[in-house]
């Protein structure tokens, strides 16, 4: 059996949209499902788009996301160079091999006569579709444009008649009238080659067995089979990825304000949990268990249950499966991931590092990522706090709360050694004293003490607003 090889090859624009990321997740999934290799190709054929260091993100976000490639610019191995600017002569030479085989054919239209094709199309209200003018040319036409320095593209020949059909693993049979396919350029008169031509060229000189991509090239995957036929080479499997939109069934964009993989890391995300929750995005297990580490996902994914339909970005079902990596995080590692932005939001110079290390373990099952910390701790930080709403309303609702307050002021006052042990006796104490429990006990201490009805245990809430605060907030 040949040996399963997939794929990323992003443009290097400088950052990883989370559609993208979701990509590079499945393709790594498919490789490693049955040992294969997982290559990074980068596609710089628009220049104008390169951003530089890009490379090096890239492998930066796979490398924290556990996705490691097995051949690519940093790490070369038999099937380079993985850049497709220094391929420029490898996509030259075979476009010229297709126009020797009758294949494909030079193109010396103007800007202007392909500009007036399309206004006249517009007019007609149809597809713009190239009208193969200089398919006909003569040997002794085309030798002599050459030779007079005209600029020329190479486009591909394509058949006007009959359907063109292809299997892909997601969305079965698909079939395109070949009538409707242009004669696309494959090499632009700069020398660059265009994207489908460099991806057929370079996914099979790099053995590449299997293309997964997003679905808006499904209609055009048959330009592509028909270079592949062109050259007798084999077809690699086909498999079209479900769109990622966001909540508001738009497609997820960077320009729309829409999270990349670095904005999710740096708000203090895991990114195993950005992964899990990524594969999750179009894809089901048969069991529908839904908390995997990766290696647990290579073992199981099959392209198959891969989902046809539109995938949606919901911030809640991310942090949800991120809450669940957080509860299970070493209280080391979570604080790299929240104190920084406690820094960034309060003045915490006066705090040890044992009261912040305090914090943040008490507030770990009440979070599920790191920045979400900060909304739910300013009580801690602010001088004042405001009884208001529901809160108010309970304080008011009960004779008793009155007494339990006073008689839990006492208990405070009293204590000389503040320390969890001796808040839990002021706390049961009150009880015995004030003759109330549940509710009645708990809840009038934590609203009038935080501000809140509900939140994280109560005595180390206490312990860490320490004494002078907790019965200044009592006295008010």
């Amino acid at each position: 059996m040949k040996k399963i090889r997939t794929r990323y090859a992003p443009s290097p624009t400088g950052f990883m949209h989370i559609g993208n990321l979701r990509s590079a997740i499945f393709e790594y999934l498919i490789a490693k499902h049955d040992d294969g290799d997982f290559i990074l190709r980068i596609e710089d054929t628009d220049q104008t788009r390169k951003v530089d260091g890009a490379v090096e993100f890239i492998y930066k976000t796979c490398e924290l996301c556990g996705l490691k490639f097995d051949e690519g610019p940093n790490n070369p191995g038999l099937y380079g160079p993985y850049t497709q600017s220094e391929r420029l002569d490898i996509y030259s030479k075979y476009a010229h091999e297709l126009v020797e085989k009758g294949k494909a054919y030079y193109c010396f239209c103007s800007e202007e006569r392909l500009q007036d094709l399309r206004h006249q199309a517009e007019l007609e209200k149809r597809a713009f579709l190239y009208d193969g003018y200089c398919k006909n040319l003569t040997k002794e036409e085309i030798a002599n444009k050459i030779k007079n320095g005209e600029k020329y593209v190479i486009r591909q020949k394509m058949p006007k008649e009959g359907i063109s059909s292809y299997e892909d693993v997601v969305f079965g049979n698909i079939s395109v009238e070949n009538k409707i396919l242009e004669d696309q350029i494959l090499l632009k008169s700069d020398g660059f080659p265009t994207y489908n031509f460099a991806n057929v060229v370079d996914d099979h000189l790099m053995a590449i067995t299997h293309v997964a991509r997003g679905n808006e090239y499904l209609m055009s995957t048959p330009k592509y089979n028909l270079l592949y036929d062109a050259f007798g080479w084999e077809r690699p499997v086909y498999i079209h990825l479900p769109m990622v939109l966001g909540e508001d069934g738009q497609k997820l964009s960077k320009r729309n304000g829409d999270a990349s993989f670095m904005d999710l890391y740096n708000d203090g995300y895991l990114p195993e949990g950005i992964v899990n929750y990524l594969a999750l995005l179009g894809w089901s297990s048969s069991d529908n268990v839904e908390i995997f580490t990766l290696e647990e996902l290579a073992k199981i994914f099959d392209p198959k249950r891969i989902s046809k339909s539109p995938a949606i970005y919901d911030v809640k079902k991310l942090n949800w499966v991120n809450a669940h990596y957080i509860k299970k995080l070493p209280i080391e590692k979570l604080c790299e991931i929240t104190i920084p932005h406690l820094k960034d939001a309060y003045n915490i110079e006066d705090k040890s590092t044992e009261w912040l290390n305090h914090l943040v373990k008490l507030y770990q099952k009440h979070i599920s990522y790191g920045k979400e910390i900060v909304s739910l701790v300013s009580l801690f930080f602010n001088d004042d706090i405001v009884i208001e709403g529901e809160a108010k309303e309970f304080m008011e609702s009960d004779a008793s709360i009155e007494t339990v307050l006073k008689v839990f002021e006492e208990e405070i006052k009293n204590i000389d050694n503040w320390n969890l042990d001796n808040i839990t006796l002021a706390i049961n104490n009150t009880k015995d004293k004030a003759n109330v429990k549940g509710k009645l006990l708990y809840m009038p201490i934590r609203i009038k003490v935080s501000g809140q009805m509900h939140g994280p245990e109560l005595p180390d809430t206490i312990y860490l607003l320490g004494k002078d605060v907790v019965l200044n907030r009592l006295q008010k």
